[in-house]
């Protein structure tokens, strides 16, 4: 029976997550070693509770109750002592996300299942850092964490049975929407998504359309809620040139090589919505309603 949760990373998917265990009644101890990093998470879990609330869907009392199930740390031996599954969710880094599991595996209960939010990273890599590979699974959840139905449930190489199924229906009481994914680079989600995002940065690139433009073909044309630029600056551009360059180097296939303006991008600091520049311009409203001036006609 899973009870108690450890989230690790207070960022965006960190938050969401913790948010989301701790609506549906779980008790979570969300983990990072920067206390203002806690404070931001904790103030962001709040204010979406306040939207939900402003929508009639969540009283006073239930945000009350969502909020005092979590409770925050800065050092990872603190939290997980009881902890009957974690959930890691720091930076799209192979090397970090090794680091933690090797402490998380160190410091976490025996039975105590170990999930990454990797969008990703090889589910297999990151079982080898621990002496429990039987209880390693990916749990890919789409942002914003709390509105969004998907979680991939990704199966290493030496995931159990017992460990697939029992995220795989915990996932549900989570209300969430759960999809078992084999374990390699990109798992579905970002595999199909991260060809096509960069193949829209490819267009731009080329000269054959705008950043508007392309955004409204695949918006009216394919019936997509975001233009894939857009989308990319929703997501991040670092993060997404880290996702191309797991895919390429998993793959070692010409196609999933991120396009060299992606990578100018990054280099500038131009990350999207969280720098407040990418595709479009932030400075003002994020609802990209302006392009951002390098790419003006």
């Amino acid at each position: 029976m899973i009870k108690n949760i450890v989230v690790i990373g207070a960022g965006t998917m960190g938050n969401g997550i913790a948010h989301t265990f701790a609506q549906s009644g779980f008790k979570v101890n969300l983990v990072d070693v920067s206390q203002e990093a806690l404070d931001r998470g904790l103030k962001t879990i709040t204010t979406n509770l306040d939207r939900i609330i402003a929508k009639g869907n969540l009283t006073e009392e239930q945000k009350a109750e969502t909020l005092g199930n979590i409770t925050t740390f800065t050092a990872l031996n603190d939290a997980v002592g009881a902890a009957d599954l974690i959930v890691e969710a720091a930076t799209e880094n192979l090397d970090l996300k090794l680091k933690i599991f090797g402490q998380m595996d160190e410091l976490a209960p025996a039975g105590c299942i170990l999930a990454t939010n990797t969008s990703s990273i090889s589910i297999t890599k990151i079982a080898a850092a621990t002496k429990r590979a039987d209880k390693v699974i990916g749990m890919h959840f789409m942002n914003p964490v709390p509105i969004m139905k998907l979680v991939e449930i990704i199966k290493g190489y030496s995931t159990s049975k017992e460990t697939f199924d029992s995220i795989y229906e915990m996932s549900k009481t989570l209300g969430k929407v759960p999809v078992e994914v084999n374990d390699y680079p990109g798992f579905v989600a970002n595999r199909i998504l991260m060809p096509m995002i960069n193949e829209s940065i490819e267009t731009l690139y080329n000269g054959v359309a705008g950043v508007e433009e392309i955004d409204t073909v695949m918006k009216l044309g394919m019936a997509h809620p975001m233009g894939p630029l857009q989308l990319a600056d929703f997501i991040g551009l670092d993060v997404c040139l880290a996702i191309l360059n797991v895919m390429y180097d998993g793959f070692k296939n010409p196609k999933y090589a991120p396009n060299p303006l992606l990578v100018n991008m990054v280099t500038a600091g131009k990350l999207g919505v969280k720098s407040g520049e990418g595709f479009y311009d932030y400075s003002e409203s994020k609802k990209a309603e302006k392009v951002s001036k390098m790419f003006l006609k």
